[in-house]
């Protein structure tokens, strides 16, 4: 898939839409997902996650290739999540009806098969708990990788405060593991 990935970023940098149309296809789920994780409503993420595409086609001409495509998708993608938060002052979760929870939708079927499906409710529920700058820092380096300057670059909070809310998010998600048990 790597070497067809890097043929369809190529096609798309030259603006062939039905490439980028394919890469759209194999990444949507998990930009989804990813966008749902940070804000926490189904649909300002369908929203966030469309941005994101629309953003991706208007810059894959800087993609250079140096990591994944689906590497610079995701980091391009909390950007936006991390802007429209920032800018909309929205740091809240609202709740998720259980008929609106999304492990019955779309992303939820392009999920690994290896991780039973149990486990990504208790993953969605121990983040729905962690306050909501908690979650973002949380998700952003344990999942994405960001080191805690780049945390404050996008977020706008000091590198102190991102470490603060990532411990905190560590020990609130270790407690209810010990609850659980």
């Amino acid at each position: 898939m790597l070497e067809e990935e890097s043929q369809l970023v190529l096609r798309s940098q030259s603006g062939d839409q039905i490439a980028y149309e394919k890469l759209y296809r194999a990444n949507i789920g998990k930009v989804f997902a990813l966008c749902l994780r940070l804000c926490g409503q189904k649909e300002l993420a369908e929203d966030l996650a469309q941005e994101s595409f629309i953003r991706a086609w208007q810059k894959i001409g800087s993609f250079r290739g140096d990591s994944k495509f689906s590497s610079w998708l995701f980091r391009l993608t909390s950007n936006v999540v991390i802007g429209h938060l920032r800018k909309h002052s929205k740091w809240q979760v609202d709740s998720l009806d259980e008929e609106d929870s999304y492990e019955t939708s779309e992303w939820q079927q392009t999920q690994s098969v290896n991780r039973p499906f149990g486990l990504h409710q208790e993953i969605d529920k121990a983040l729905r708990c962690l306050s909501d700058t908690a979650r973002v820092v949380l998700i952003m380096h344990e999942y994405l990788g960001y080191q805690h300057n780049e945390i404050s670059d996008i977020t706008g909070m000091a590198v102190g405060t991102s470490k603060t809310h990532l411990h905190r998010a560590r020990k609130t998600l270790k407690a209810q593991a010990e609850q659980a048990a």
